[in-house]
């Protein structure tokens, strides 16, 4: 397989994971309010509320679960906090929400595992 045709599969499998993701916080009585927002250096896999509640939600799909609960590193929870920074500025209103980083892991013959406050946001 070459290079583009890895790069294209693990794209389709990020994807297909967060889809689940998804998915299963909808289960979870959360409205998904954003996917995949992006911002130049940082990026929201979703973006979901549920009461009072505004969760910014990683999505880690790995071969286990312990792999995806390892592979969030401090470089990658400075930009979920950039991004989700800048979401709160076009968003005024969930400023008085409770905000959350949350993390759903994702692994073969696994249900996934949704951990609230998986990761500390800088958002100041």
């Amino acid at each position: 397989m070459s290079e583009t045709e890895e790069r294209r599969a693990r794209h389709r499998g990020g994807l297909r994971a967060e889809t689940i993701a998804a998915l299963w916080l909808r289960a979870k009585f959360y409205a998904i309010l954003d996917r995949r927002y992006h911002i130049r250096g940082g990026e929201i896999d979703i973006v979901a509320r549920r009461g009072r509640t505004i969760a910014f939600v990683e999505v880690k799909a790995r071969a286990s679960l312990e792999e995806a609960m390892i592979s969030i590193t401090e470089e990658k929870r400075r930009r979920i906090s950039r991004a989700a920074s800048k979401w709160l500025a076009s968003n005024p209103w969930a400023a008085d929400h409770v905000l959350r980083g949350d993390a759903i892991f994702i692994a073969p013959k696994r249900l996934p595992l949704h951990m609230e406050a998986a990761m500390e946001l800088d958002l100041g």
